[in-house]
């Protein structure tokens, strides 16, 4: 593994734990040649399904793209960075685990919002809010008004 600092290859293992979601190995490497410590992930490679956008154009399954934009919906709010990575973890999961070779992205969006609503109500309304490119303030209106009903009624998917 090259250093990012220098750039030499040799580095060397200094501590590795696996990830709480048990995908993924953590490990804390030092550079032999400049004593830089950085970490590094490793991941089984699996086979990813395209994904097929509203236009029709496919682009790979990108689990980081998933991450990003549930930080993105998170931002400024109380929601622990593990809990967003578990999230991406769990939707990889259930689109790997479908054994299809495309996936409409429309399916891969309900799965991010069912989790997110989940988690935070202010983080599902600004996902929802992008994803479903709300047109007016009548379609944002009625989803909150949907989401105040079920926070009265104790209900939702859980």
């Amino acid at each position: 593994m090259r250093c990012p600092k220098c750039g030499i290859g040799d580095s060397r293992v200094v501590d590795s734990r696996g990830s709480p979601s048990g995908d993924s190995i953590r490990r804390r490497r030092e550079c032999e040649h400049c004593d830089y410590r950085f970490t590094t992930y490793e991941r089984l490679e699996a086979s990813l399904p395209f994904v097929v956008k509203k236009g029709g154009r496919r682009e790979s399954f990108d689990r980081d793209k998933v991450l990003k934009g549930v930080k993105k919906a998170c931002e400024k709010r109380a929601v622990p960075v593990e809990k967003l990575e578990e999230l991406a973890a769990e939707v990889e999961r259930e689109v790997t685990g479908r054994g299809e070779k495309e996936i409409d992205s429309s399916v891969i969006g309900e799965a991010v919002m069912g989790r997110l609503r989940a988690l935070d109500d202010v983080a599902y309304v600004r996902f929802a809010s992008v994803y479903r490119s709300f047109k007016d303030i009548d379609e944002f209106m009625s989803e909150l008004g949907e989401l105040l009903k079920e926070r009265r009624t104790g209900g939702g998917d859980e």
